[in-house]
């Protein structure tokens, strides 16, 4: 622990231990040593305030043991008829339950009630990100054996059904007498379906329908009612199996993008006075002062205030290069410092720095339903009512028209119950989203939702902005000239008009924030001319140029005709007329400088460069089958055409202002149907907003960017474009061939159970294995992303 005493102020400043009990202790140690000297202390507030919100109406869980889609339904509509519940929100790809009630007043009640709900359903939750004022604190720490054995009471049940199934064939082969494998064959149902039919009777109690569950436990009930023993044993273990290897790969896929919260470090060192103290990242304060080691991972997000370090930012970025951080740089929390020490000061809170706010936006991309999920949706609630009439017809109508006995259809019947859940069809969209989301997160790129993956994976045509999208967006000094020497390349220590005129030219850009005023006087700087007179009496005109005074001379600087109309002689005469229109021609930008007092005049050339894998971007694009690649740009159509020609993009729209970019999208979406625009995500907002789908480049350290995007690119890395785009057409791929699978395998054993072909046994084993199919189907997005 430290202290510090400000006899100036009267403020005792400590700083114990981390943790509660430490805070605790300190606070009472200083109170009574207070008093025993004579100086009683007030606390004037924690020292390290972690910050508490106000708690919120809305409940959210995390729900435990949902691995399956149809039971994620009934259990959805068993909190929504809860009393106190306005409204009820289950989400099966991330396994979160969003409830609203009524009234504030009810809401500790409408959390015991989904509690409970939750615990005989089957489907323990887990009140996410805060406790309901009476509930007990949680012990710290490993769960005990106790509880770990309760957290996986369904696997053991499984675990003991198998083996009674096991022992009840051994029997059979040694000869023993029938009794005793019936016997077994009975345990095996009774402990395998034990959570399964409490499941399901009180989803059938709350919601009034049939789950999964509640079809189960009918097939193995009627199986013993006809004397199939082993047919009910095994409906109720190959079910209960496969429920456990679904729930295991589903949570594989689920918390894929929760390994970026390990990025962040727990605790941090702050600076009080010259003293690093360790304290947790959630006591760290806006404005407050951070040391962070050679090789240690950044705790929070902030800017240098002293120090030089190759930053690796690729677990937030996906950039496979360190970049080079000084004094002034934005640093984020996950990413890894190098070899220098650096000294941060926090500008975020820990639950707003981008880690966080990267795993927030994705949650709520992985819970968003794309199309295809709503169809599918859509077509479950009407297939799994139609089956289980079709199976009541099947076990009564064949009968009574005298095609045969009564326990045959009803076999039948129950069969068609096992092959009625939907399970593998609703799984086929959700977990592909879920993956692709996850996989398009590791590597730099934030997509917002189901939707847009899919419109990615239908785009035909892209257009980018020009500057700061495929430009670096931060022009510099090019060449530059004066009107004694014919060649506007001339080297500017070989020339000393030029170096005089670029010198006052500098001194009247510092009064304009303008990116080409900046490019003039970083070259001053650069070439060592910075240090020349300051400029008085300074006067702009946006758009087109800027005077003032340096050293007693007028000076202007701006487009040839601002320069002529402001006192220079011929607005264009002979040679250096031309090398204005060549220079910009070239693609650069021309501002003439104009020394009124003396007839000095020369040009400057500015240009903006392209970002080195800008043009191999476009030529992955169309290489990925992208039909067209447009720029549209409000810059002037010679510097368009020349970063065009160097991008390898032949459809060129400039001079435009935001208003006609919209125009310029909307006829592109008719030509195409489906168009990408490319953008910063602040100045193209309304290009972004019209396209099918709007992507944002450099979103790190832009909030509007990953607000306004449907698409964030976190780095500004355009050789994203091509795989991100690519990802989304095998998700669609992917969800198309899901969906047809399902839906064969459904058709085929609806034929083979009417026809008497199927058995009880055979159809949960493709029930099941088409689910386990279609998850590790969707789950390959994972591991191939890109």
């Amino acid at each position: 622990a430290a202290a510090t005493l400000s006899f100036a102020t009267a403020v005792l400043t400590v700083t114990p231990a981390p943790g509660e009990a430490a805070r605790l202790a300190a606070h009472q140690a200083v109170t009574r040593l207070g008093q025993q000297m004579g100086h009683p202390v007030t606390l004037r507030g924690e020292l390290y305030p972690v910050p508490v919100a106000e708690p919120a109406l809305e409940l959210a869980y995390d729900v435990g043991e949902l691995d399956c889609a149809d039971c994620a339904a009934h259990f959805e509509g068993a909190v929504r008829g809860l009393a106190g519940a306005a409204e009820a929100t289950l989400n099966f790809a991330t396994a979160v339950l969003t409830v609203t009630p009524r009234a504030a007043e009810e809401r500790e009640a409408l959390h015991r009630a989904v509690t409970e709900v939750g615990q005989q359903m089957g489907h323990p939750v887990t009140l996410r990100g805060e406790r309901t004022p009476n509930a007990a604190p949680q012990a710290e720490g490993a769960p005990s054996w106790w509880g770990r054995l309760l957290a996986r009471r369904r696997d053991l049940t499984t675990a003991g059904a198998g083996l009674a199934i096991v022992l009840a064939l051994a029997l059979r082969l040694l000869g023993a007498p029938e009794a005793a494998s019936t016997a077994l064959y009975a345990l095996a149902i009774l402990v395998g379906g034990y959570y399964v039919a409490k499941s399901g009777w009180f989803g059938f109690r709350a919601t009034r329908s049939l789950d999964m569950n509640a079809l189960m436990t009918l097939a193995a009930v009627g199986a013993m009612i006809l004397g199939e023993w082993v047919e009910g044993a095994m409906v109720i273990f190959l079910f209960s199996l496969g429920n456990t290897l679904e729930s295991y790969t589903v949570n594989r896929a689920r918390h894929a993008i929760r390994a970026l919260m390990s990025l962040a470090p727990k605790v941090a060192y702050k600076l009080v006075g010259e003293a690093q103290v360790q304290v947790p990242v959630e006591a760290l304060a806006v404005g407050d002062r951070i040391q962070v080691r050679p090789s240690d991972r950044i705790p929070m997000d902030g800017d240098i205030e002293s120090g030089h370090s190759a930053v690796n930012q690729a677990p937030v970025t996906g950039e496979s290069l360190p970049v080079e951080k000084g004094i002034g740089d934005a640093v984020y929390a996950g990413t890894i410092n190098g070899e220098g020490s650096l000294t941060v000061r926090v500008t975020r809170l820990a639950q707003d720095n981008t880690i966080a706010r990267i795993i927030r936006m994705v949650e709520e991309a992985q819970a968003s339903k794309a199309p295809s999920q709503r169809f599918v949706d859509r077509f479950a609630r009407v297939y799994t009512p139609l089956v289980i009439a079709g199976a009541l017809l099947v076990a009564v109508l064949p009968p009574l028209s005298g095609l045969g006995g009564w326990a045959e259809w009803f076999y039948r019947a129950l069969v068609l119950l096992v092959i009625s859940c939907p399970c593998a069809l609703v799984i086929s969209t959700p977990v592909s989203i879920v993956s692709a989301i996850s996989a398009a997160a590791r590597m730099g790129v934030l997509v917002k939702g189901g939707a847009y993956l899919e419109e990615l994976g239908a785009v035909r045509a892209v257009a980018f902005d020009k500057t700061g999208t495929l430009t670096r967006g931060e022009p510099i000094v090019v060449g530059g000239g004066c009107d004694q020497h014919n060649d506007v390349d001339v080297l500017p220590d070989r020339c000393l008009a030029y170096q005089g005129l670029l010198t006052q030219a500098a001194a009247v850009e510092r009064h304009s924030p303008h990116p080409l005023a900046k490019a003039v006087v970083a070259e001053a700087e650069r070439l060592g001319l910075g240090d020349g007179p300051a400029a008085e009496d300074v006067q702009s005109e946006p758009g087109r140029g800027i005077r003032g005074t340096v050293g007693g001379h007028q000076v202007v600087v701006g487009s040839h005709a601002y320069v002529h109309a402001n006192g220079e002689g011929d607005h264009c005469e002979g040679d250096f007329c031309q090398r204005v229109e060549a220079a910009a021609g070239n693609g650069q930008t021309t501002m003439v400088v104009a020394d009124l007092c003396c007839g000095r005049r020369g040009l400057i050339a500015v240009a903006d460069r392209l970002r080195p894998t800008a043009a191999q971007a476009v030529s992955d694009l169309r290489a990925a089958g992208i039909a067209d690649v447009v720029m549209l740009t409000g810059d002037n159509p010679a510097t368009a055409a020349a970063i065009a020609k160097q991008a390898g993009i032949e459809q060129v729209r400039a001079g435009l202002s935001p208003a006609d970019k919209v125009e310029a999208v909307r006829g592109l979406l008719s030509e195409y149907g489906r168009v990408a625009m490319v953008g910063d995500g602040v100045n193209d907002a309304p290009a972004l907003a019209q396209a099918s789908v709007g992507i944002a480049m450099g979103a790190i350290g832009t909030d509007a960017a990953l607000e306004t995007a449907d698409v964030a690119l976190m780095s500004d890395d355009l050789a994203k474009l091509a795989p991100t785009i690519r990802l989304g057409r095998r998700t669609l791929a992917t969800i198309r061939q899901n969906i047809l699978v399902s839906l064969a395998i459904k058709a085929l054993f609806l034929a083979l159970a009417v026809a008497g072909a199927a058995t009880l046994w055979m159809a949960v084993f493709a029930d099941v294995g088409t689910s386990m199919l279609v998850i590790l189907n969707s789950m390959r997005l994972l591991r191939r992303a890109g």
